[in-house]
């Protein structure tokens, strides 16, 4: 799978250095050269022998150890992978790449290496969910770094929740499907919506949903890397913008409705992943509301159905819309599909918490009028890859 892709695979001081060891076997079974690199803090886990053993190559630990007197180690080291690729990444690490620290041999290795950088981070869950490392891993999403998302689950320190390192069996898959994946979409034109939207009540109230944007802009992501030009109308969400994809911030269902409606007659492909009020105030106060004795009753008016509205405009496009039930999901979705003139529609339980809303998983039924494909549970950017090929196969792109 890898025949003679050249991997350097670094790894830094947490208890997840152990599964670095299992993914150097396998990359390596599957052809790839790897070249290892351990930190100071990850030889207080495993040893260079280990990796040497497995690699059959050799493992660098020190910025001063040069080898071959006719190179300079860190910049050859640099030029000569396809992949680069940190498993387990500490937030120390991440902390280093995200400001430019260049004082180990990894840090010297990652700022002058120009191969596809991925990370996999693993850390306490607290640590993870630091703003200081959920910024500096935004800051790298923004520079094109890929990250490799931890599991949940029991973590070492004693806590569950997540932060787990993602297994090398998944990691491997990641590789795979980057260094597969074909820009099939290249010359088209894909927009796609994301997020919940807002309606305001009055200065400080709202209504909205648990909708956190994360299949929508993993939607994006997948379609960008297949060589699209991409367009993401996004409602209020706390998610790096992927990497060349151009983003429309909207707050309201209409806001959305105009940008949608206002992009749709150029695109070849239409994903509407957002989760749009149906309903909103009638009146929007200026003011706050004060509290009062009794019960409030607020009247509300429907909102602009913006798949429908898709649907009566489409000409060319592929329109795909997504149907998030808590029951009769398929019956939901067939109804779906034909009312709004679709091409297919995407249907998931939100009843399931681990696929939910603010899950970083997915399972779900992509349904067209003849067909039924039903995606097992796996991480939003594994389904959003399904989801494409899919659409890839229904439009007929080689």
């Amino acid at each position: 799978m890898f025949q003679g892709k050249r991997i350097i695979l670094a790894v830094t001081g947490g208890i997840a250095a152990y599964k670095a060891i299992a993914l150097t076997s396998k990359l390596t079974q599957s052809g790839a050269i790897v070249k290892v690199i351990l930190t100071k803090n990850a030889q207080q886990f495993v040893n260079a022998l280990s990796f040497q053993a497995i690699s059959r190559q050799p493992v660098y630990d020190d910025t001063f150890d040069e080898f071959d007197p006719t190179k300079v180690q860190h910049i050859d080291l640099a030029d000569w992978a396809d992949l680069f690729v940190v498993a387990p990444a500490t937030a120390n690490a991440i902390g280093k790449f995200a400001n430019g620290i260049a004082d180990d041999l990894l840090s010297t290795v990652y700022l002058a290496t120009t191969a596809p950088v991925f990370i996999a981070p693993a850390m306490n869950v607290h640590m993870y969910d630091h703003p200081a490392v959920t910024e500096n891993m935004e800051t790298l999403r923004r520079r094109g770094v890929h990250f490799l998302e931890p599991g949940e689950g029991y973590l070492a320190c004693g806590y569950v929740g997540k932060g787990r390192m993602a297994e090398p069996e998944d990691i491997v898959q990641s590789l795979l499907r980057y260094t597969q994946q074909k820009k099939t979409l290249l010359g088209k034109r894909v927009l796609i919506s994301a997020g919940p939207t807002k309606e305001r009540i009055d200065p400080v109230r709202f209504m909205s949903n648990h909708s956190s944007g994360k299949m929508g802009y993993q939607l994006a992501e997948v379609a960008q890397q297949l060589g699209a030009e991409v367009t993401l109308v996004s409602g209020p969400v706390n998610l790096a913008s992927p990497v060349g994809v151009k983003l429309i911030q909207i707050e309201t269902a209409d806001e959305m409705y105009q940008a949608m409606v206002e992009s749709f007659d150029q695109q070849d492909i239409v994903i509407k992943a957002a989760a749009v009020a149906d309903y909103r105030p009638v009146k929007q106060h200026d003011k706050k509301l004060k509290k009062q004795d009794g019960d409030l009753a607020i009247e509300m008016e429907r909102t602009q159905d913006i798949l429908k509205a898709l649907g009566e405009k489409k000409t060319n496009q592929y329109l795909v819309g997504f149907a998030a039930e808590s029951d009769n999901h398929m019956n939901y979705g067939e109804k779906k599909l034909k009312e709004k003139n679709l091409d297919a529609i995407v249907i998931n339980d939100i009843s399931n918490p681990s696929i939910g809303f603010q899950s970083d998983q997915n399972e779900v039924t992509f349904m067209t009028n003849d067909q039924h494909d039903f995606f097992k549970s796996a991480s939003k950017n594994t389904i959003a890859t399904q989801i494409f090929n899919r659409i890839i196969e229904e439009i007929g792109v080689d």
